[in-house]
């Protein structure tokens, strides 16, 4: 029986294609981005394909792929992903949860005392030469002890995030906007409050929710509105999920003291009227970033996509 073909359409790990190379015909794009037309065209006559979150899986790819059986997104998010037209038409998705839920708590702890202890800020001065040496009262930031940390979206990642804040002395709220989990998932990890109630008393808010029409614009002019003026606000989810434009405006007139940003919302751009400002951490979409992490989300992937076209059932199905 010939072996069923996969199209990969960024580049990975060695040894995650040499696993997929034992079981399938590897086609592997090794750039960026493929235009549409030839993600199109080389995804026609493919059994699988592993994706990765700037891949548009819609109608028409499904389409265009009659024989394909099986979609691994190398993300946890799949918003780029159209599931029920995919499950319309049997195939499989699938994404990467998990794996990667430590690097990301990691990393927005770093982003959080990034902005409150204004480190990047630092930095950019250091570099320009105009720093003038120690003094009593400069560059002041902001301790964590016994300040309270808002998280949005109390999954995986928010429940990490959590954890770590403790042992920086932080309380903890938690809103789950959706309102798709029980109240006993925060169990041991905060105090549940509503939303407004959150921004309101909330010294850091840190935000880890999928991105839905129920969350797109989620932290909106009004949300922000509602925020504490020393408050600020980190994302590390998906960049829709707050208005940027709102934000740049809130940041404007100092109705929160700062906000770091790993994801935005027409990336790989940035508004301008952000990149402006030295109270703001702009990261580029690192959440995730450590090589053992791109690794194992890689390889998952791949076992998904092997299980699948083998008849066996996903490992992490979406849905």
């Amino acid at each position: 029986m010939p072996l069923p073909s996969v199209l990969v359409v960024r580049r990975v790990p060695s040894s995650v294609l040499e696993l997929l190379r034992q079981h399938c015909l590897v086609d592997a794009h090794e750039g960026q981005d493929l235009a549409r037309d030839e993600l199109l065209r080389r995804v026609a006559d493919k059994a699988g394909l592993v994706s990765v979150l700037t891949t548009r899986i819609d109608r028409e790819l499904l389409e265009a792929a009659p024989g394909l059986k099986v979609v691994a997104n190398i993300a946890v998010g799949y918003d780029n992903i159209d599931v029920p037209a995919a499950r319309a038409r049997g195939v499989v998705a699938t994404n990467t949860p998990d794996v990667l839920t430590d690097s990301v708590a990691d990393f927005t702890i770093g982003l959080i005392l990034a902005v409150t202890r204004r480190i990047v800020e630092g930095d950019r001065l250091v570099r320009r030469g105009v720093w003038g040496g120690w003094a009593l009262d400069f560059m002041l930031g902001a301790e964590l002890r016994g300040k309270q940390l808002g998280v949005i979206g109390m999954g995986r990642i928010g429940a990490a995030v959590a954890a770590r804040a403790a042992a920086f002395g932080m309380g903890v709220a938690y809103a789950d906007p959706s309102g798709d989990r029980p109240a006993s998932t925060g169990a041991g990890q905060g105090t549940r409050m509503s939303l407004d109630e959150l921004l309101n008393t909330s010294d850091v808010v840190t935000i880890h929710v999928p991105l839905t029409p129920a969350t797109r614009h989620l932290i909106d002019q009004r949300a922000l509105a509602r925020m504490k003026r020393t408050a600020y606000l980190v994302n590390t989810s998906r960049g829709p999920v707050v208005d940027e434009q709102a934000l740049a405006w809130a940041l404007g007139e100092h109705l929160i003291a700062g906000a770091a940003l790993d994801v935005y919302e027409r990336e790989p751009e940035v508004r301008a009227d952000l990149l402006g400002l030295e109270n703001v951490v702009l990261a580029p979409h690192l959440g995730s970033a450590t090589r053992e992490t791109r690794t194992a989300m890689a390889e998952l992937a791949a076992r998904n996509v092997i299980e699948v076209l083998a008849g066996r059932p996903p490992i992490t199905p979406i849905g």
